[in-house]
This record gives C-alpha cells, structure tokens and sequence, in this order.
C-alpha cells in the first residue's frame, strides 16, 4: 500500500500520524509526507530559525525513512494568500506522482485557518474519478489544533500503537521548538495521555484516533 500524509505544519504528520506510519513502514507499506507550509527568510524568520527547521525536517524524514517526500514551501499560517487553484494543481501534481491508496489529512475543522485550508484543498483533489488509487481517506486527530476546533472530532477508527508510542514521542521531540513541559498541550505526557486514552477504546495501551472520510472496497 502507498499511504500519504498531509501536513499543514512540520510536525502534524507525527502529532496525528505518527505511530500509524510507523507501523505501516515496519509492516513494509510505501509512506509518503506532503508538508505544505515551512520557514524561509523571506517569510520573516531569521537564517539560524530557518536551519533549525530545515535540519529537523530532514531528521524527521530519516526517522520515518519516508519513501516520498515533497516540501510545498508556502508561509506558516497564511494558506489563505494563495489562490485555491493554484493549491489544487500543486496537491494534485503529487497525488499523481506518488498514487496513493491511503490518505491522511488535518481535520477540516481544526482551529488552525492552515489545517482548515490543506484539509480542504487535498479532500478536492482526491476524487475517485480522478485518482482511482484512492481506497481511504483518514481524517487525522491533531492535538493542541482538533481539541480547539469549531467541530467535535469523533473518531470511528483506530490504529493500536502500543509499539510505537515511544519512538513517536522520540520523533516529535526533534521539533525542540515544539514540544515544551506540561500541561503544555504538545507535551511528552499529554501526548501519552491522549494515546492512553484513545486506547481505551480498543482495549490497548496507547492508539491513535481517525476519523473515516471514505473507505473503498475493492
């Protein structure tokens, strides 16, 4: 299986995803990351800021041994700048490139404008008419984002993560500008805590919580 994940931000993709690509590279799947938004000069942040990031990104990539990845570059928290077709064409020329069978998104309606705009822009471009690979869409549970958003995130699907909730928590601890103490949201225990707690509902340790968009069987 190809399994695509959309990140708004570095560091979504292992907040919401991370112990599903995990396990889906040990199990031998194809993982891909699609990250939309990232740090330069001209957005504003200074030459140390912008390595760090970079440096970080590249370390994470290497943790999850990625098979694809695919840096849009585009400012932090200004999605709305950019025209939605020119997004659609950009988000559709990778989809088409890698040809996934698994996707996982932001929730629509997260507190972020950024999840808000990635979720929906790659949802428009995963049609199955226009990418026959596609058999799930998965809608990704983001803490510190989702928990805010303006909609109750209900999750109906769950991956055990109990063999990977540690070397997820290793992975985002890369992100030094990221992760803080608790209660701090985006914390080593918060994090625990929300995969203790989404594995209570499948009777595990720890899991991570998705919402189904679509499932097709073929």
């Amino acid at each position: 299986m190809n399994i695509l994940v959309f990140s708004a931000h570095a560091d979504d993709e292992t907040l919401g995803a991370g112990g599903y690509l995990l396990k889906a590279a040990q199990e031998r799947h194809t993982i891909g990351w699609f990250n939309f938004t990232n740090k330069t000069v001209e957005y504003g942040y200074d030459i140390d800021e912008v390595s760090m990031r970079n440096l970080e990104i590249n370390m994470v990539r290497e943790s999850y041994e990625f098979d694809f990845f695919f840096d849009f570059g585009l400012q932090p928290a200004k999605l709305d700048i950019y025209p939605r077709a020119f997004l659609v064409e950009k988000v559709s020329e990778q989809i088409e490139h890698f040809r996934p069978n698994i996707v996982l998104v932001p929730f629509a309606y997260d507190a972020h404008s950024d999840h808000q705009i990635a979720s929906d822009v790659v949802i428009s471009c995963t049609k199955s008419f226009r990418v026959s690979s596609i058999n799930e869409i998965l809608i990704m549970e983001i803490i510190s984002e989702t928990d805010y958003g303006k909609r109750c995130f209900c999750p109906n699907y769950f991956v055990d993560i109990t063999g990977f909730i540690d070397k997820k928590i290793e992975i985002m601890k890369i992100y030094k500008s990221e992760i803080k103490s608790a209660p701090f949201p985006r914390s080593e225990d918060k994090i625990r805590a929300l995969a203790s707690f989404r594995g209570a509902a499948i009777n595990s340790f720890y899991a991570e919580a998705f919402k189904v968009f679509k499932i097709i069987e073929r």
